[in-house]
């Protein structure tokens, strides 16, 4: 039906900032689909509350929470989530650990999420496996590429294994998936894998199904020119419809894609709705 909305989601914390609404390094996202409230990660404090206090959005009312990966700008709201929030489940993929860090050499800075949060909250916390979906027309998807390790280096992400480092895999991100009848909605808030590459995990994992948009971050904010047009090749070669970006896209990034992308591409910033 023309004009019918499926979904909604509202951006609480992103890095630009709205009338009223503070702004961090980190990412929130409140989604609205067919009667249910979720929670995309909790960014980097509790300003993704005040922000929703602002917006009249009531954290109790969240039926679950999806982390999309084990980074602190994305995990580190959580405790104040289960503060006003005392039922809802999160979840995270079962190989999310308190080991990923960032840095060249000898020097490794931990980026992960809080010291101590898995063994703290193991009733509200949830580790998933493989694709999972917490209720009906939504799914937690893994990466499925192999190489990503790759990416890990690129980024001097590691992950901290008793006394070795390992390139971060990501195994620990996933994407969230809406099935549409317009076409899978996908979120992935920081696309450690790739943007390109997470719209192709979602055709893979729904043949038939096309990608009407992608939300999150590109991680493109310390990437060349040739890499973040290389990307937006990538993005408009799978014929997406729309894309949504911001956090760790970066302003110059941004402006690359929408050379490519055109009017298909929008930013992100706290307060944003979209309506699908």
């Amino acid at each position: 039906m023309k004009g019918y909305m499926f979904m909604k989601a509202t951006v609480l914390s992103d890095n630009i900032p709205a009338e009223n609404l503070g702004c961090e390094w980190g990412l929130s996202i409140f989604i609205e689909y067919h009667g249910k409230h979720i929670l995309l990660d909790a960014g980097a404090s509790g300003l993704f509350l005040k922000n929703a206090d602002v917006l009249g959005l009531n954290m109790k009312d969240v039926d679950f929470g999806v982390l999309s990966h084990a980074h602190y700008d994305h995990a580190d709201g959580i405790p104040e989530f289960f503060r006003v929030n005392s039922s809802a489940p999160f979840y995270f993929r079962e190989t999310t650990g308190e080991n990923c860090c960032k840095g060249v050499w000898n020097y490794k800075k931990y980026i992960g999420i809080p010291k101590g949060m898995l063994k703290k909250y193991p009733d509200r916390i949830k580790l998933v496996s493989g694709d999972f979906s917490p209720c009906e027309g939504v799914y937690l998807i893994p990466h499925k590429t192999p190489g990503l390790e790759k990416k890990g280096i690129r980024e001097h992400m590691y992950l901290k294994e008793k006394r070795r480092w390992r390139p971060d895999s990501f195994s620990h991100e996933q994407s969230l998936v809406f099935d549409t009848p317009d076409g899978l909605v996908i979120f992935n808030s920081c696309s450690h894998g790739g943007a390109d590459t997470i719209i192709r995990e979602g055709t893979a994992t729904f043949p038939g199904k096309k990608v009407k948009a992608l939300i999150g971050g590109f991680h493109l904010y310390n990437k060349t020119d040739a890499e973040i047009l290389a990307l937006a090749e990538g993005i408009r070669s799978t014929g997406i419809s729309s894309v949504y970006t911001g956090h760790c896209t970066g302003d110059h990034a941004f402006d690359l894609l929408k050379e490519t992308l055109g009017e298909s591409v929008h930013k992100l910033h706290a307060g944003l709705v979209m309506e699908f």
